[in-house]
């Protein structure tokens, strides 16, 4: 299904360089260059407000635009663009004027559906590629591609020539790159516990051998109850001896 296509209305500029560019977008425009095949480039200015609300579409960049300029229409893509780093606001645009009936180059978001296999059995699915190259008609360009990683087990993965392309749309890579994979899951490495000299023993466990028993704890089992004590150190020979 062709995509409809959006009306952009530009006015031709002359200057060049930062004065004009800033006498611009104190009007409310900005710069923007339109790209021809085997054309010299149009420099042109535009509201960067309406192009906005113009690529404000399910295909975003990849927007089929009508570009009316000097009483002419040309068909173009938004292909490049500068933003100011803080407030965000468009500084300068670039558009690729397209023939309808020649393919063009372009980005296209991959998304993957369904649920792993592997993912069901407790592994990770890792999605190493978002956006993919794609050659099509401009009026064919697709939304996006999707992918369905149901089959994948763990170990499993997918490749890009995995990958089903729309009618119309030809995939370009150069090599067969990996678009996702179902990996194991890690495991968790159980540290065995480190004994502390002179820590106290865990509840319930044995004191170790030799060791003083705690202020206060009953003597242990076996001991004869009033025991006499341990063999006092023998006298001096000369205590009690005569003068």
């Amino acid at each position: 299904m062709a995509q409809s296509t959006n009306v952009l209305s530009a006015a031709p500029r002359s200057d060049k360089g930062k004065g004009p560019a800033r006498r611009l977008r104190a009007k409310g425009l900005i710069p923007a260059v339109v790209y021809g095949q085997k054309k010299e480039p149009t420099h042109i200015a535009v509201d960067p407000g309406l192009l906005e609300k113009a690529i404000a579409t399910p295909h975003k960049f990849n927007t089929l635009l009508t570009l009316q300029l000097d009483g002419a229409e040309k068909r173009v893509l938004f292909r490049e663009y500068e933003v100011d780093p803080v407030s965000r606001r468009l500084l300068h645009a670039d558009f690729l004027e397209v023939d309808l009936s020649k393919p063009v180059k372009v980005e296209v978001p991959l998304v993957t559906t369904g649920k792993a296999e592997g993912v069901t059995a407790g592994g990770i699915l890792t999605v190493s590629a978002h956006d993919i190259a794609v050659e099509a008609l401009p009026e064919k360009i697709p939304v996006r591609i999707e992918v369905d990683v149901t089959p994948l087990k763990i170990g499993g993965s997918l490749h890009i020539a995995d990958v089903k392309a729309p009618e119309g749309v030809r995939i370009k890579y150069a090599t067969n790159f990996t678009v996702a994979v179902v990996s194991a899951p890690e495991k968790e490495e159980v540290v065995a516990p480190v004994a502390v000299a002179g820590a106290a023993p865990a509840e319930g466990a044995a004191p170790a051998a030799g060791a003083a028993p705690a202020a206060g704890a009953a003597p242990a089992a076996g001991a004869a109850k009033g025991a006499a004590p341990a063999a006092a150190p023998k006298a001096d020979a000369k205590a009690g001896g005569k003068k």
